[in-house]
């Protein structure tokens, strides 16, 4: 099964915009091979605009020209990414991620390139959807166009050339070793790309490779689960997460509603980890603006909403405490070892949550402090489900004195997350 387990891994976006380049791409790489791989990371994410030459940015360069091949499928710009030359695409780059054990993956937006429908390219026919041949500008819908980046037009999506042209991009995909795409635009235009998302997820299933298929951006409508759960792995439930508190606290009420559908296969995304260094193709320092406990909150309530988790920060670039929350490997665990995560309680103030172990042996419960005060929480483990021999709080690594109760004082914004055994 694809993603029994929550995906973990880096994506490019909050670090390089559109602007990263392969050598970036083998720098994050390399490092998670040597820091990371070993926790769980896994995946390597090309983020937004790889086709694009003249990327330097956050920013998009609307209506500007695109790189394609003879069939309108976008290529990797040379400029950016070198080994792409000669037709090669990202085969060369995934290459040389899955030589370091890791997993290779890379941004789409849905529908057919304005350039490839314009210019009126053939479609790459491998005889499966009707023996016809069509051409892009057949595929494409002129009246389906993103509002914030006009690369595309969307799909037609009840004509079979778009279903042809969907097919074919997933071929290559799987030509070049491609193991994650994340498909932009599209998580949250219920109703009308309802349509558009099944043709995505059949081209996906049909190419011939295993291929993670993530939708973004959120906030995906939860009405919609059941349909997300049978035609992706993950989809975002929030619009770009970023390193504010007010989104941060936010995400409670969002892992609230949609923490029952999480399970093997469908997994809801809270987005990207902003942590380590960010926007380094802007003005701004590298540094994120979340403090150290907010962190912690925010790897803790992912992991207990076993969301996937996906770095945005430049790895190399990590300090030590970055390291240190990307690599505490009980807490990493709960992605894999506990299910049916909910929430005890939440108010304005405070929220706490439990998830048991899989095995029946025990379970985990988090505190936070929402408030800007500090505050003395506790829990009676009696109340919650039954009492334990023992509770082990995973930042700090101490055994609770009485397994009983669980107490802390918690600062601001912070946190603290238990693993109780029998």
């Amino acid at each position: 099964m694809l993603t029994k387990y929550p995906p973990m891994g880096w994506n490019s976006w909050d670090c390089y915009g559109t602007a990263v380049t392969e050598a970036d791409v083998r720098r994050n790489a390399e490092y998670m091979s040597v820091q990371l791989k070993d926790f769980g990371w896994e995946y390597v994410v090309v983020d937004i605009q790889w086709y694009q030459p003249a990327a330097v940015d956050h920013n998009y360069q609307p209506f500007s020209d695109v790189t394609m091949d003879k069939f309108g499928r976008l290529m990797p710009a040379v400029n950016r990414f070198p080994s792409a030359a000669e037709g090669a695409g990202f085969k060369p780059l995934a290459d040389y991620i899955h030589s370091l054990g890791l997993k290779f993956g890379i941004h789409i937006m849905r529908g057919i390139p304005r350039m490839a429908a314009h210019r009126h390219l053939p479609i790459k026919s491998f005889q499966a959807v009707d023996g016809m041949q069509y051409s892009c500008d057949q595929a494409a819908d002129p009246n389906s166009i993103c509002q914030w980046n006009p690369d595309m037009y969307g799909a037609r999506q009840d004509h079979p050339a778009a279903r042809a042209y969907y097919e074919s991009i997933f071929r290559l995909y799987a030509e070049w070793g491609v193991d994650f795409v994340k498909c932009d635009d599209i998580a949250r235009e219920y109703p009308h790309c309802r349509r558009e998302i099944e043709l995505i997820s059949q081209a996906c299933r049909s190419c011939g490779r295993d291929i993670v298929l993530s939708l973004s951006p959120g906030p995906a409508p939860v009405e919609e689960a059941q349909h997300l759960k049978q035609y992706a792995n993950m989809w975002r439930i929030t619009d770009d997460f970023w390193d504010d508190w007010n989104l941060l606290k936010g995400m409670f009420e969002r892992a609230e509603k949609w923490c029952i559908h999480s399970g093997p296969g469908h997994w809801p995304d809270a987005d990207m980890l902003p942590v380590g260094a960010l926007r380094l193709c802007g003005e701004e320092t590298a540094a994120g603006r979340f403090t150290e406990d907010e962190q912690r909150t925010m790897m803790t309530l992912w992991c207990m909403m076993r969301s996937p988790l996906f770095i945005g920060g430049n790895l190399p670039m990590n300090d030590a405490f970055t390291l240190e929350i990307l690599t505490n490997r009980e807490l990493l665990a709960i992605e894999r070892e506990n299910y049916c995560a909910s929430p005890l309680f939440t108010s304005d103030y405070a929220a706490a949550w439990i998830a048991p172990r899989i095995d029946g042996s025990g379970c985990c419960v988090a505190m936070f402090n929402l408030s800007e005060e500090e505050q003395d929480m506790s829990i009676d483990t009696e109340e919650i489900e039954r009492q334990y021999s023992s509770a082990k709080e995973l930042w700090k690594g101490t055994e609770a004195e009485d397994p009983t109760v669980l107490s802390a004082k918690l600062p601001p914004h912070g946190c603290a997350v238990w693993k109780l055994s029998d």
